[in-house]
């Protein structure tokens, strides 16, 4: 009945808002704030708070009515295949910075190339790397900003000490972070589930700790900064003579180095893509959906789970570590600072909200999330609303929570759901040579 429907709505709606306003009530009720005596008085913020629980109770009355009041799993949706879909989205790719410098203007379009266009798909590769780890193979990692930094650490130390540059030294990042990944991996192989996740955890912690405190290497919080950037076969993006502009007669406006910068990372995004789904169709990364599905079926079939792990831990911070090296070339300075809990969850959460397991999904997330993130930036009109003292991008993480909760509701295996197995059992009147074949390669062996 529409009635008892509604009342439901209403009811679970009140319950939702009560918790959320005891919880949330300590945070945003009150500001502390220093006053004359630069003691910390509170300062009560009740028109935020009751719209924060007003938003909190439309949400959930909405959720409900369109549940029903009860929790409903749908199957998963067949994607159709869409064959322009690719070379679409490689074209806009390509030529979104020369676009962006054609409307814009080379001056306007830097922070759109660098942030809406390196940032994003720097995060890209890093989703597509734990893609393999948590999407393939199922093995929850809550740490992987730490393969991350030692990328970026890695390319900051090494560069000035031995003078490589960074073609070099790119390889070594991904290696040295791979090495870390076998490392950590190696012994917490009977670990599965939330005790491998609190491990990795506890992994990353070590990592930013040591980085703190190591400051006679890594000069704790200051950070490493004064390390070779970013050059095209030798030449630098800088104005004069010796720069890349003179080199090639080109007039020096500042954005070529974003544009470089931009195309690189591309490329390598790509390369990851590349690899991954073709190990999906070896027998490596069949191994790796069968220890997603059952570990134990997974050992009682012969296969050796040990290596399994180590390769998908290995692999994935591979692509991390030159993740965390294009990072450091980007920003000419790393500190610990930057690869703290909340990127590692980050990063989790585009895998969690794009689909485990799915390469086009992983893209999606992240290029929401982050450049959802980044827009927060830009809305200084509400600072008119709240308050001179409201910053929207602190709010970057509430926005990752509503994702969640609301791909939760809408779509609990993500954005694009693919857990479909690469190998199926064929119809047995095709005959045993089609058994147990990749699709798509039917019928070779007849």
């Amino acid at each position: 009945m529409p009635a008892e429907k509604m009342l439901r709505a209403l009811r679970e709606a009140g319950w939702a808002t009560l918790v959320v306003a005891g919880l949330s009530f300590p945070i945003i009720a009150y500001r502390a704030e220093p006053d004359f005596n630069n003691l910390l008085a509170l300062q009560p913020r009740w028109p935020l708070f009751l719209q924060f629980c007003a938003a909190a109770f439309l949400l959930r009355f909405f959720l409900s009515l369109w549940s029903g009041g009860e929790a409903k799993v749908k199957p998963a949706r067949v994607w159709p295949k869409l064959p322009w879909l690719g070379p679409l989205l490689l074209a806009g790719l390509t030529v979104y910075p020369l676009a962006v410098v054609a409307l814009l203007g080379p001056q306007a379009a830097l922070k759109w190339i660098d942030t809406y266009g390196v940032q994003i798909l720097i995060y890209v590769l890093l989703g597509w790397g734990l893609n393999i780890t948590v999407g393939l193979a199922g093995l929850l990692d809550l740490g992987y900003a730490a393969f991350y930094a030692v990328g970026a650490y890695a390319y900051a130390l090494l560069a000035p000490l031995t003078g490589l540059g960074f073609w070099a030294l790119l390889p070594v990042c991904g290696l040295l972070a791979a090495f870390w990944g076998f490392c950590i991996g190696f012994p917490i192989l009977r670990l599965r589930g939330d005790y491998l996740a609190i491990v990795t955890l506890a992994f990353a912690e070590i990592v930013r700790i040591v980085l703190i405190n190591w400051d006679v290497v890594t000069h704790g919080e200051a950070g490493l900064f004064g390390f070779p950037g970013l050059n095209f076969f030798g030449l630098p993006f800088i104005p004069g003579p010796r720069g890349f502009a003179a080199h090639f007669g080109l007039p020096f406006q500042g954005v070529q180095k974003q544009i470089f910068l931009y195309y690189l990372v591309l490329v390598l995004a790509l390369l990851a893509n590349l690899v991954s789904l073709r190990l999906r169709r070896l027998p490596l990364g069949r191994a790796w959906e069968a220890l997603r599905e059952d570990e134990i079926a997974c050992r009682a079939l012969g296969l050796d789970t040990r290596n399994i792990k180590l390769t998908a831990f290995a692999l994935g911070a591979f692509f991390a570590g030159i993740a965390g090296c294009l990072f450091a070339l980007r920003q000419g300075f790393v500190s610990p600072s930057a690869f703290t809990f909340s990127e590692s969850a980050l990063i989790l959460a585009i895998v969690v909200l794009g689909g485990g397991g799915s390469q086009l999904g992983v893209a999606v997330a992240a290029v929401f999330l982050v450049g959802a993130s980044e827009l927060l930036r830009e809305l200084t009109f509400l600072k008119s609303v709240f308050g001179p003292d409201f910053d929207p991008a602190q709010y970057r993480m509430l926005l990752v929570g509503l994702a969640m909760v609301a791909m939760m509701n809408f779509r609990p295996r993500g954005l694009v759901s693919t857990r479909a197995p690469t190998v199926r059992l064929s119809n047995p009147s095709s005959g045993p040579s089609d058994h147990l074949l990749p699709q798509g390669e039917k019928g070779v062996a007849s």
